[in-house]
Formats: C-alpha cells, sequence, structure tokens
C-alpha cells in the first residue's frame, strides 16, 4: 500500500468513529428523554390512583357538591385516555385546575379538614404533585440536550440522516395558567 492509501484510510476511519459517537451520544439521549417520560408517567399513574380516593373522601362530607366531583371524574379520565405529549399536556393541566376547585370545596367543610383520612390524601397528593413538577423539569431538561444535539452543525447532519427528530416540550398551553395568581384577604 502506498501512503496515499494510508491516509485516505485513517480519514476513513476517523470519520467513522466520529459517526458512531455522534450516533451513541444521540442514542443515549433520546433513551434519557424517554427514561424522563417515564418518569412522569409513574407520578401521573400515582396521582391518577389517588384521586378516587380523594374524591371519595371529600364526597363523604360534601353530598351537595356533585359537579365538582363530576369534573375531577372527567378531567381524570380526559387526562388517562390523552394520546400524544400536547393533549397529554393540556389534559395534566385541566386536571390539575379541577384538583385545586376540589381542594377549594374541601375548605369550606371544617371537619373534613380536621380528618386524618382527609389530610394523609392532601399530603399524599402534595407530594405527588411536586413529584410531576420535579419530573416535568427534568423531563423538559433532558428534552432540551437532546434537541440542542440534533440541531447542532455538524450533528444535524447525521441526526437527519438518522431520522432523530425534535422531542416535545411537557409544558403550560393554557394562557389562564400562566397568569399570575391573585389573591385576596
Amino acid at each position: 500500500m502506498n501512503y496515499l492509501t494510508w491516509i485516505l484510510l485513517a480519514i476513513i476511519i476517523v470519520i467513522a468513529v466520529w459517526l458512531v459517537g455522534i450516533y451513541n451520544g444521540l442514542v443515549r439521549l433520546k433513551n434519557k428523554v424517554a427514561e424522563a417520560w417515564s418518569d412522569i408517567d409513574v407520578q401521573l399513574k400515582r396521582r391518577y390512583d389517588l384521586i378516587p380516593n380523594f374524591v371519595e373522601t371529600v364526597k363523604g362530607y360534601a353530598k351537595h357538591e356533585s359537579g365538582v366531583f363530576t369534573k375531577v371524574t372527567e378531567a381524570r379520565s380526559r387526562a388517562m385516555q390523552a394520546g400524544n405529549l400536547k393533549d397529554k399536556a393540556k389534559a395534566e393541566n385541566m386536571l390539575t385546575d379541577t384538583l385545586k376547585s376540589l381542594f377549594a370545596v374541601a375548605e369550606n367543610y371544617p371537619d373534613l379538614k380536621a380528618s386524618t383520612n382527609f389530610s394523609k390524601l392532601q399530603d399524599e397528593l402534595a407530594t405527588t404533585e411536586n413529584k410531576i413538577e420535579a419530573s416535568r423539569r427534568y423531563y423538559n431538561g433532558t428534552t432540551r440536550d437532546f434537541n440542542n444535539k440534533i440541531q447542532i452543525f455538524p450533528n444535524n447532519i447525521v441526526a437527519g440522516m438518522l431520522g432523530f427528530k425534535d422531542k416535545e416540550f411537557f409544558g403550560v398551553d393554557n394562557e389562564e395558567e400562566k397568569k399570575n395568581i391573585k389573591v385576596e384577604f
């Protein structure tokens, strides 16, 4: 083999190693995004499981508030059945709104607020909401890293050839939710 063949072979090997490195990095980030989504899904499942118990506990004290219970149940069903990420985020935001109204109803019943069962469920829901928020932040962070990786030159060329696509963020679509809450005393 002559000198030019060795140089050409070395260039091909360097390019192959570079492509494998980019591919492996993209796969690692893609899997991290999937793992982050799984974390959100686990916390949402936990919330879905807690909601019926919470509703039943409040129902025992607030029988004439059936409209609120129906809204919570419907919002839970919509959230559980949502397909894509955008629909899921929208349904989850609606569920959060209906849960707020359920908490507001509970505030009107001192005996309910004093109930140990209610307090435990409320604490578990609050903890779950915090975990969902943390999982959403983690998901969005890994999604940002993945999207950056596939959009940066020259990775974008390799990512495009291999079919890697941007991932959606799990965000708030509702403009009403982005506004500051008005607190009055």
